[in-house]
């Protein structure tokens, strides 16, 4: 289960597990100056850099993407903004121009998260059709899969069988010889990951991938920077908007993440985020005929949950093919499960195959939280969501031993995944590249008004990241979705897309402190 700093919409990880409903270029601007990559790096908003100019009058050659309506096209970036003047990367871009009726608002950038996340993959298969009709009538929906994602200078680490037996290995380690493994299991993916993509692991931080979208703000005509970004999407928006407060335009961060928490204490609230959206998931399924986890209390449902992980890891069930179901790839199918509550029925009939000896449906969800393919290929995704972490902050832990002396907080905060979560946390201890961010307060002073939202029982991001936020922003307002899942945009509520929608299209925060439901 590596499951460490995974944050992206559900809107994406439950589309690849079928779980959800639909429905549910030239002009050029001024580069700024040179940027330290370092988090809370002054913002490079003024003194322009000639060696950026060329990338900020590039002119974009859109073609067709084999997807009807949609654009596709080639940007250029520095692959060291230290160095503008070396090499350079090849970044994918994607739009959809608005459909009309309505006065043409310029274009709105979106990512759904991960960090890893395809922003392109993520567009052609929800943003540019599933966003309310409104807002995709006035804006050209626009996404940049950002460096070492997807189609933009991937990072590569393991091969498809590497990354098989990377996933089944026990991540809740009960002797010297078991942790000795997972050490093992996380100093080969680094290994991997430095052994083909070398090159790119230094320059694939949030304040990279910030940069990078403002080469596309400039690049596409406009004069500010609209964005929808979802769950990690926050971080990068914020991000942005750090660097340049002057450019910002309406920028809606939904899912937020608090980015002056260090990574233990990350990690450790967002387990405990998985833990309460389990408490939700139970408290319904124990009132559902078919619950596999009994029908007398939430305790009980994660005590009998409990035990059947502890099952597996002594004995895995079959699931038809070659991969037997073991505890971790049982944690990564519940833990997937937990984004969106339309993927509870789905969890309950996985969770009752399962304990009756056929793991195939919790394989099923696994596969799609790590974009596993029939074919036995995996996306980038866990490849990138690593790199990216890495550098974004120092790691949680260095050693076993410090994981170890943590477990009782992790536990604590989460009975049913604090164990796996804890030792998930190690990855970042063997990285081969430095960190080169560091947590702090994001204020983003002179920025114009930014909309923060937060869901209250969000398995991913603690619905208290999003207050966090909020707060730190000088142009913050927190708008609240009292309810389940992870994000609340396209989900279900009028109320939460009614005032997102207003501030999209007329620039209008809702009411301080506004909650829906």
């Amino acid at each position: 289960m590596d499951t460490w700093r995974l944050f992206r919409t559900s809107a994406l990880a439950l589309a690849a597990a079928g779980l959800l409903v639909s429905g549910c270029t030239d002009g050029s601007s001024s580069p700024d100056a040179t940027a330290s990559t370092a988090g809370g790096a002054a913002a490079p908003d003024a003194s322009p850099d000639a060696a950026l100019e060329p990338y900020y009058a590039q002119q974009l050659k859109w073609r067709g993407c084999g997807v009807p309506g949609f654009e596709c096209s080639t940007m250029k970036a520095p692959l060291d903004y230290a160095k503008p003047g070396g090499e350079s990367v090849q970044l994918a871009v994607a739009r959809k121009k608005a459909t009309g009726p309505g006065k043409r608002l310029g274009s709105l950038q979106v990512n759904p998260g991960g960090p890893g996340a395809s922003a392109v993959e993520y567009l052609q298969g929800y943003a540019g059709i599933g966003y309310p009709a409104p807002v995709r009538a006035r804006y050209d929906m626009v996404a940049v899969d950002p460096r070492g994602v997807a189609r933009s200078e991937p990072v590569e680490c393991l091969t498809g069988k590497q990354m098989d037996a990377y996933t089944q290995v026990d991540q809740t380690p009960d002797d010297t010889a078991e942790t000795n493994r997972l050490a093992t299991s996380f100093k080969g993916f680094a290994t991997g990951c430095e052994r083909r993509s070398g090159e790119v692991l230094p320059h694939v931080s949030t304040v990279d991938a910030a940069r990078d979208m403002d080469i596309l703000r400039a690049v596409l005509g406009d004069e500010k920077l609209n964005y929808v970004g979802a769950s990690y999407g926050t971080f990068l928006g914020a991000t942005y908007a750090e660097l340049f407060p002057s450019r910002t335009g309406r920028l809606v961060l939904d899912g937020a993440m608090d980015p002056s928490l260090p990574a233990r204490q990350l990690n450790r609230e967002q387990t405990a985020g998985f833990e309460t959206a389990f408490q939700s998931f139970a408290a319904d399924c124990i009132r559902q005929p078919d619950c596999p986890l009994g029908t007398t209390s939430v305790a009980d449902a994660s005590r009998r949950l409990k035990a059947f992980f502890t099952e597996l890891d002594a004995k895995p069930v079959p699931t038809g093919e070659s991969r037997p179901l073991g505890e971790s790839l049982a944690t990564t199918g519940v833990v997937a499960a937990m984004y969106d509550e339309g993927a509870w029925p789905q969890l309950r009939e996985a969770l009752t195959s399962a304990m009756a000896g056929d793991g195939a449906g919790l394989l099923a969800l696994a596969d799609s939280y790590y974009e596993r393919g029939d074919d036995g290929s995996y996306a980038n995704l866990m490849f990138a969501n690593a790199a990216v972490n890495c550098l974004d902050l120092p790691p949680a832990f260095n050693d076993p031993k410090a994981v170890e002396s943590a477990l009782p907080a992790f536990e604590k905060a989460a009975p049913v995944f604090g164990r796996g979560f804890a030792w998930a946390s190690l990855n970042c201890g063997y990285w081969p590249t430095p960190a080169t961010g560091k947590p702090h307060r994001i204020e983003a002073k002179g920025a114009a008004p930014i909309l923060v939202v937060g869901t209250t029982r969000d398995p991913a991001t603690p619905y208290k990241w999003a207050q966090g936020l909020a707060g730190q922003l000088s142009s913050g307002t927190l708008l609240t979705y009292e309810g389940d899942g992870h994000t609340a945009y396209g989900r279900g509520s009028d109320c939460i897309d009614t005032a997102i929608n207003t501030y999209l299209l007329e620039g209008k925060v809702p009411p301080k402190d506004k909650r829906c439901s």
